[in-house]
């Protein structure tokens, strides 16, 4: 029946990890605790190294509000540095991407080389007299790791190891993306107006399927499907059993079977979600790579990858942009279909029209079961030291 404003107001009768405070998404307090007790703390993937793949080429990109550039040295070695220099705080690299020789500061001329070393002061005479000097200056490196191509990174010094942090999450990919070389041959942004996290349950649950058309046709109705199982790893991280997309069950798409991946049979599906915000998807013939960049509460930049093998022929290569930008290009089926649905979520939460989000579902961790959903929440409460469930009340307590 329906609930009058006290009943509507009571958390939901099941345990208290097995829902969530509309707060975790909405509240400015707590999104700002989560900048400095999350994003400042966690590994994230910063990009692939297909991208940097030449000496001198960088990316940027911002994260927990800090401006960061990666970019490949004349040692080959892939480093991070907070894009900031020295002497008076301006970017040292200005464009998305590129390629550098050195990293040359516009506002006074300052230079860096590939290593973070500062190399020229503009008109050093006038520093003789009290300092400083460059040798002091260098840029702020920041923590650096890769697996299987992916380049990942970690603002604090202090945090645990990146093997440490991602332990065995990348069982099921690791001959996916480690077996021959792998590279980017898409890239594109959207601007969402949700939080962060309620884009990343969309990838760690499977019970969302019945909204999109494909999935309902080409993976609900394939054998096994509902029976596949959650595999929960440390730090919030998780993944699901394979499973083989039936895609001959929709028109036009019943070639998608050729040139599977290394270790992939024909439409087979693997997945990886890392916490907090990066998911990890095989579909057969190609990967996609998604990370949401939280902005403010109810707005975050998803950066969206396609790859296939480095130096295939032209009509294969062809074929995995097709079967990637089908399902995960700007125009595709699926991601456009995800934003609606979490934009649909936020409109609810932002304006108070939600209270809570039920992650009750149990089916014994088989597909529809919302145990990664639990998991990843337990992980955001560990964190940031309150639950999910009440986070609103700690707040109060604090004040």
């Amino acid at each position: 029946m329906a609930r009058n404003a006290d009943q509507w107001g009571d958390p939901p009768k099941v345990p208290q990890d097995h829902y969530v405070s509309a707060q975790v998404y909405s509240n400015p307090e707590l999104f700002a605790e989560e900048q400095e007790k999350i994003f400042r703390k966690v590994w994230r993937f910063a990009c692939h190294e297909s991208e940097v793949a030449a000496v001198g080429d960088y990316r940027t990109f911002t994260w927990a509000g800090m401006p960061l550039v990666v970019i490949r040295g004349t040692d080959e070695k892939i480093r991070c540095f907070i894009n900031s220099c020295s002497h008076r705080s301006s970017l040292v690299a200005r464009g998305p991407s590129g390629n550098a020789k050195t990293l040359t500061c516009f506002f006074h001329l300052w230079q860096y080389d590939t290593q973070g070393h500062c190399i020229s002061m503009t008109r050093d005479l006038g520093y003789k007299e009290v300092g400083p000097c460059k040798e002091d200056l260098g840029l702020r490196e920041v923590r650096t790791a890769e697996r299987l191509g992916m380049v990942f990174i970690n603002l604090d010094d202090n945090a645990q190891s990146f093997d440490d942090y991602v332990g065995n999450a990348f069982a099921l990919i690791e001959e996916v993306m480690g077996s021959v070389p792998i590279e980017v041959f898409h890239y594109h942004e959207t601007q969402m107006r949700a939080n962060w996290k309620q884009w990343h349950e969309t990838n760690m649950e499977d019970y969302h399927n019945w909204g999109h058309v494909v999935n309902r046709v080409t993976g609900m109705q394939a054998k096994g499907h509902f029976e596949r199982k959650w595999i929960l790893y440390g730090n919030g991280h998780g993944t699901i059993e394979p499973m083989k997309i039936e895609y001959v069950r929709y028109k036009g798409w019943e070639d998608r079977q050729q040139k599977n991946l290394p270790g992939l049979g024909p439409g087979e599906l693997r997945a990886v979600d890392l916490f907090p915000n990066t998911t990890i998807i095989v579909r057969a013939t190609c990967i996609r790579i998604d990370t949401s960049t939280p902005i403010a509460p109810g707005q975050t930049l998803l950066e969206y990858r396609g790859l296939g093998i480095k130096g295939e022929p032209a009509a294969e290569r062809a074929m995995r942009v097709r079967d990637h930008n089908q399902f995960w290009g700007p125009f595709g089926r699926n991601l456009v279909e995800d934003v609606v649905f979490v934009e649909a979520v936020e409109e609810c939460n932002r304006n108070g029209a939600a209270q809570f989000s039920v992650l009750a579902r149990r089916e014994e961790m088989r597909a529809q079961d919302d145990g990664l959903m639990r998991h990843f929440h337990n992980e955001w409460s560990r964190r940031m030291g309150r639950p999910a469930s009440n986070p609103a009340n700690w707040l109060q307590a604090a004040e």
